[in-house]
C-alpha cells in the first residue's frame, strides 16, 4: 500500500513542480516584456517595492494557483476543453496582473477611467499575452505527454 502511494505520488509531484516551474518563468517574462515600460516609475502601494519584486511576487502565486488549476483540468477527457480552459486561465490571470501594474505604477499618479485603463492595460498587453499563452500551453502539453510515455 505505502509503495503504491509512493509510485503514485512521485509523478504527481513531478508534474506539480514542472508546471509551476514554467508558469513562473513565462510569467516573469510576460510582466517584463508587456509593462516593462513601467519599471522605472513608483508603486503607490509601495514606494520601497522595485518592479522586479512585483513580478517575482505576481510570478510566484501565478505558478501555485494556476499549476493547482492546470492539473484539475487535467482529468477533463477532452483535450480541446483542457487547452481552451488553460488559455482561459492564463491569459485571465496575466491580464489582471497586467492591469494591477498598470493601476499601480501608472493610473493611480493620474486621471484615468476604468475603460482608458482597460484599453491601456489591453494595447501593451496584447501581443506578449496572446503570444506566451499559446507558448506556454502547448509547452506544458508537450513535456508532460513526453513524461507520460516514458
Amino acid at each position: 500500500m505505502e509503495q503504491t502511494l509512493k509510485i503514485k505520488l512521485f509523478p504527481l509531484l513531478l508534474k506539480l513542480t514542472i508546471t509551476a516551474i514554467i508558469i513562473f518563468i513565462v510569467t516573469f517574462i510576460q510582466i517584463y516584456w508587456a509593462m516593462g515600460s513601467l519599471s522605472e516609475r513608483s508603486s503607490s502601494s509601495c514606494l520601497d517595492c522595485s518592479f522586479s519584486y512585483d513580478g517575482y511576487l505576481m510570478s510566484f502565486i501565478s505558478s501555485i494557483l494556476l499549476s493547482i488549476v492546470f492539473r484539475f483540468l487535467s482529468f477533463l477527457k477532452n483535450s480541446y476543453s483542457i487547452i481552451f480552459l488553460q488559455l482561459l486561465f492564463l491569459i485571465s490571470i496575466w491580464f489582471f496582473w497586467n492591469y494591477s501594474i498598470f493601476v499601480d505604477r501608472e493610473s493611480s499618479w493620474s486621471t484615468f477611467l476604468f475603460t482608458e485603463e482597460l484599453l491601456h492595460t489591453l494595447t501593451l498587453s496584447f501581443l506578449p499575452i496572446s503570444i506566451l499563452s499559446i507558448i506556454t500551453v502547448f509547452t506544458l502539453h508537450y513535456i508532460l505527454k513526453k513524461y507520460e510515455s516514458k
